[in-house]
């Protein structure tokens, strides 16, 4: 794959991951398969993930309160990105809380209903992440915490796709399913840019050891959450692709702010 190509595929994927229109002509002759285009999903993280650390900069600048700036900063990356990870986490909460067995939560997980399990998870997963943002607004500087934030997409981007690689589909059909599995060299090519795209920025931002510590529990977490999903559904679907980018973003933000 040449840059154009990764350009390419990082605008399909910018296009998948958010509500940001692209131009149609990266499309052109696209088969709508993400297998090779999964590569690009740490980069196209980070990218969709800028407006959210701008706000947080913005807001900081302005001498808004940490826990105020941190929270204005998660609702523009949930315009940004239509809320599409925080819908697969409900989902994936609600089948895994009340599932009686993998059939009845894949069943519970297709329904667009939102359960008290997924309520829960959201009000959880949106108070840890504004927690551990404020922690590091406090600590560091406004253009230092910001940077945490599309460090943190980028490589949680990179572990939905080894989640992604990792197990079967768990249903014969769906948008898992559609979007192809990841190739090898996409999830290689993920993985390095993923690790490498958050070195970048946290090393600068924070220290070389919470950057080291945020891959470590964040690699940790999404070991931990496939594990739960491979016994209890045997396989992946779009939701908990999705439930892995929320769970390995949260703990990589932890990990930084109790670094800090």
């Amino acid at each position: 794959m040449d840059w154009r190509d990764y350009l390419t595929d990082t605008a399909r994927a910018v296009s998948f991951l958010s509500r940001i229109t692209v131009p149609g002509r990266v499309f052109e002759g696209h088969d709508d398969s993400l297998s090779r285009g999964v590569g690009a999903f740490p980069l196209a993280g980070l990218l969709v993930s800028l407006p959210a650390g701008a706000t947080l900069f913005v807001m900081l600048v302005l001498n808004a309160t940490p826990l105020l700036a941190a929270f204005a900063a998660l609702a523009v990356q949930a315009l940004v990105t239509g809320a599409l990870h925080e819908d697969g986490l409900s989902d994936t909460a609600d089948g895994l809380g009340g599932g009686r067995d993998r059939d009845h939560a894949l069943a519970i997980m297709k329904d667009s209903r939102i359960g008290s399990y997924g309520a829960i998870a959201l009000l959880v997963a949106f108070g840890l992440r504004a927690a551990a943002i404020a922690e590091l607004a406090t600590h560091l500087g406004p253009l230092a915490a910001a940077m945490c934030l599309p460090a943190t997409a980028a490589l949680s981007r990179a572990l939905m796709v080894w989640h992604w690689s990792a197990l079967p589909p768990a249903r014969s059909n769906g948008l898992a399913v559609a979007a192809g599995a990841p190739l090898k060299s996409a999830l290689n090519l993920a993985l390095i840019s993923g690790v490498i795209l958050s070195a970048v920025l946290l090393v600068p931002a924070a220290s070389l050891f919470a950057y080291f510590l945020a891959v470590l529990v964040a690699a940790l977490t999404a070991a931990a959450f496939t594990a739960r999903i491979r016994r209890v559904l045997s396989g992946h679907t779009g939701d908990t692709i999705g439930a892995t980018q929320q769970v390995t973003e949260i703990a990589a933000l932890a990990a930084l702010a109790m670094a800090s």
